[in-house]
């Protein structure tokens, strides 16, 4: 296993050059820069902001100076927010978000895990045709219409919760089932499907000839291979509630680092969108590695390669 995670960590080094190197060139050959805005700065002042953050200095300098500070840790200084770094500006804004995607990630496990065992386990049942509509709703509604629809109904018609904002406990709920109502769909489908295969293996068969309830089979001997593709979805799904997050927090207010993203974008803040960027891609390949050795852990069939 040791080997296996060090050779994907070296895998995970040219991969995140190539991610760094594209976004950099990216986001500089983007018309505007940080200091573009509706009011015109003096051409004095203008260069001696140039100067400051480097930026007037050749672009393959610009890139291999901020290749030197990664190297050291160091995303580099905000360039829309004064006398602040990327540093502290992500671990600010980070907690929030993955607050949010820690309870939207709840969420879909508690409402996909359940409907997926329930829908399998009553095949062809007033249950399974529920489970099944409830999940192709969430696969077929996007975020941005869902979010909205919430609001209008729970936030403006009934009152019960705030619109927007991110101070007190209900202030999660909308935002929370909105992310998380998308993934429950995926994981409720997965589940289904890994479930439905394993109820027709022969020891399934067995167990069942031996006496055993079906409760004891279904959670005991099934439940463990049922749920192998969910645990191979979970890597790819935790990256995309993080990083997909950018849609939830801009709906309802959320002061996380996705709004922040999608605003750095729009400010040309040249290294905060490369440090958001570089996060995500981390994130993106750590969660992909944990979620295989789970599934080598659930299923010892599987071998590390």
């Amino acid at each position: 296993m040791l080997r296996f995670i060090i050779r994907r960590l070296l895998q995970v080094v040219p991969v995140l050059f190539v991610i760094i190197t594209a976004t950099f060139f990216m986001v500089r050959f983007v018309p505007g820069g940080p200091f573009t805005g509706e009011k015109s700065i003096p051409p004095e002042i203008l260069k001696n902001l140039e100067a400051h953050y480097g930026l007037d200095q050749p672009l393959w300098r610009q890139y291999l100076s901020y290749l030197g500070s990664i190297a050291q840790g160091d995303l580099g200084p905000s360039f829309k927010y004064a006398n602040r770094s990327v540093n502290e500006i992500i671990g600010d804004k980070l907690p929030v978000s993955l607050e949010l995607g820690s309870l939207s990630l709840l969420v879909a496990m508690m409402v996909g895990l359940p409907l997926g065992v329930l829908a399998a386990v009553r095949r062809n049942s007033w249950l399974d045709y529920v489970a099944s509509s409830i999940g192709m709703l969430g696969i077929c509604v996007p975020t941005f219409v869902l979010g909205p629809l919430l609001v209008l109904f729970f936030a403006i018609k009934l009152g019960w919760v705030n619109a927007s904002g991110w101070n007190d406990w209900s202030d999660r709920i909308l935002p929370c089932l909105t992310l998380g109502f998308v993934y429950a769909a995926y994981i409720m489908r997965l589940t289904r499907g890994g479930m439905l295969e394993i109820l027709n293996q022969d020891y399934i068969r067995t167990a069942r000839a031996k006496g055993a309830s079906e409760t004891r089979v279904v959670l005991r001997h099934a439940l463990r291979g049922g749920v192998l593709p969910v645990v191979s979805f979970l890597g790819p799904a935790i990256a995309g509630i993080l990083t997909g997050s950018f849609v939830i927090e801009t709906i309802f207010q959320i002061p996380g680092l996705g709004r922040e993203f999608v605003n750095s974008a729009f400010n040309r803040d040249y290294t905060l969108v490369l440090g958001t960027v570089i996060l995500y891609a981390v994130l993106i390949v750590v969660l992909n590695l944990a979620a295989d050795v789970a599934q080598v852990w659930l299923n010892p069939k599987l071998k590390f390669e």
